[in-house]
């Protein structure tokens, strides 16, 4: 395998094969779509012109709560338009997640996993980011874990009516969670990270 290094230098080179000539506003209703032309310089030294949709929504935060005493976890089911259309029934079971709120993830992923859930966490651990779907959406999803007890639940959950949700809080066994992801009972690409991550570092399986 034939492994290419690009020195300090040469990164900095990388910038001057964009070039944006024009951004056209095609939607800025619930987030900002964008229909983007840019001049891209190939690989072979030859100037290519590009069209793109770019899709802005804002980073975002999700977060595994765990017992690893109970081996436990706990997971929302919510309904989602876009996978309802997909020839679905439009209900996803998911990790507590949502839009950041003044640029601050570990602030933001607190107030929606209390919201979402009824439960009150402090100590939360960073465990990476990621972006969701970069070829055509912005959003960068930054992904955290926290430990959970009976007794941090201090609402019933269920999120925001304003904001139209209606979520079901799950307490599942972390195995019946991970068969889930086989069968196809959960198919959220941000809760596979997560129970995977989790797989891996905290319950040994």
């Amino acid at each position: 395998m034939v492994v290419l290094v690009l020195m300090a230098g040469e990164w900095s080179d990388l910038t001057n094969r964009i070039k944006i000539v024009g951004t056209t506003l095609l939607s800025d209703s619930w987030a900002r779509l964008d229909k983007i032309s840019f001049d891209y310089l190939r690989s072979n030294g030859q100037w290519q012109r590009q069209d793109r949709e770019v899709y802005n929504r804002g980073d975002g935060a999700a977060i595994l709560l765990y017992n690893l005493e109970q081996r436990t976890v706990v997971l929302i089911k919510q309904f989602r338009l876009p996978v309802y259309l997909d020839d679905d029934d439009g209900f996803l079971i998911e990790v507590p997640a949502g839009v950041l709120e003044h640029d601050n993830p570990a602030q933001t992923i607190r107030s929606e996993t209390q919201q979402e859930t009824g439960y009150q966490v402090s100590e939360i651990c960073k465990l990476f980011s990621a972006y969701v779907s970069p070829g055509s959406i912005t959003e960068r999803i930054h992904y955290y874990h926290a430990s959970y007890t009976a007794d941090q639940r201090i609402g019933e959950g269920g999120g925001l009516d304003s904001e139209g949700e209606d979520i079901e809080v799950m307490e599942v066994a972390f195995d019946d969670a991970m068969k889930w992801i086989s069968t196809g009972q959960i198919q959220d690409a941000k809760t596979i990270l997560l129970l995977q991550h989790a797989a891996l570092t905290l319950f040994n399986v």
